[in-house]
């Protein structure tokens, strides 16, 4: 299994310059790195780290964060990925990240998760042939996200076969999913190949594997025994210094991070 740094969380205490976190992930032996939201890095530098580095770079937030439950955002959104898509080229990665967006009131679901398959069926256009797809994000709504539209990763899957195109995906968060009592197996089985990207952290507090009660280890044993081929993005809230919070989930791999 191979590993990415959510530079969000990841060495933030460590190196208040975003970049210099890209420097640190390559040293603790990781293999690739994420973030958040583009608008606010310093691209160049982030770019020119990279190279240094020779890391790989999993994904970023499709810009601008409006729900996508929303119709009358969905211009907005799409002309923001036109932007994203310019800069995911530029850095060389591979996945945009896209979160649905606030369950609004006065709405059914079911109007709701139209307009969702539709935005991200427009979204598909815009895609096409950019070798950049989008990974839609569930989220729990019991402790982190309260009032969000998709906190089921069934619905989510079921949402990438409505609109059935290669370039929209899922973001499988093993945290998230977690907290909502999810069974891996069952949630995954026989679609696994519309994850593009996943997300670890323990539960409670959404701190380092191995800090909590999540069994992760036999989570990731089942992405590995099916055939998950793409990263794990570490996307954690460290309790101690970076590089060893990083301790449980290298000793578990065996392989200083994935390499």
């Amino acid at each position: 299994m191979k590993y990415s740094a959510c530079l969000e969380w990841l060495f933030a205490a460590e190196a208040p310059v975003f970049a210099d976190r890209i420097r640190l992930a390559r040293k603790a032996g990781l293999d690739g790195i994420e973030f958040w939201l583009w608008s606010n890095k310093d691209i160049d530098a982030v770019k020119a780290a990279l190279d240094e580095t020779g890391l790989a770079i999993t994904g970023f937030v499709a810009e601008p964060m409006v729900p996508l439950t929303d119709p009358a955002r969905h211009d907005e959104f799409l002309e923001g990925l036109r932007k994203s898509i310019d800069v995911a080229r530029r850095l060389g990665a591979p996945t945009l990240i896209a979160q649905a967006g606030a369950d609004l009131p006065g709405r059914s679901r079911a109007e709701q998760r139209a307009a969702l398959t539709d935005c991200l069926g427009r979204a598909a256009d815009i895609l096409a042939g950019s070798g950049v797809r989008l990974a839609v994000e569930p989220l729990n709504t019991r402790v982190d996200h309260v009032g969000y539209f998709l906190p089921s990763t069934v619905e989510g899957l079921d949402i990438i076969d409505d609109v059935g195109r290669p370039e929209i995906k899922i973001l499988y968060d093993i945290y998230h999913s977690a907290v909502m009592s999810e069974d891996i197996a069952t949630v995954l089985d026989g679609r696994l190949d519309r994850v593009a990207h996943v997300h670890l952290a323990d539960t409670p507090g959404r701190h380092e594997p191995g800090s909590g009660t999540l069994d992760w280890k036999a989570r990731l044993g089942w992405l590995a025994r099916n055939g998950y081929q793409g990263m794990v993005g570490l996307e954690y809230k460290p309790t101690k210094d970076t590089a060893a919070s990083l301790a449980a989930v290298q000793a578990w791999t065996g392989t200083n991070g994935g390499r």
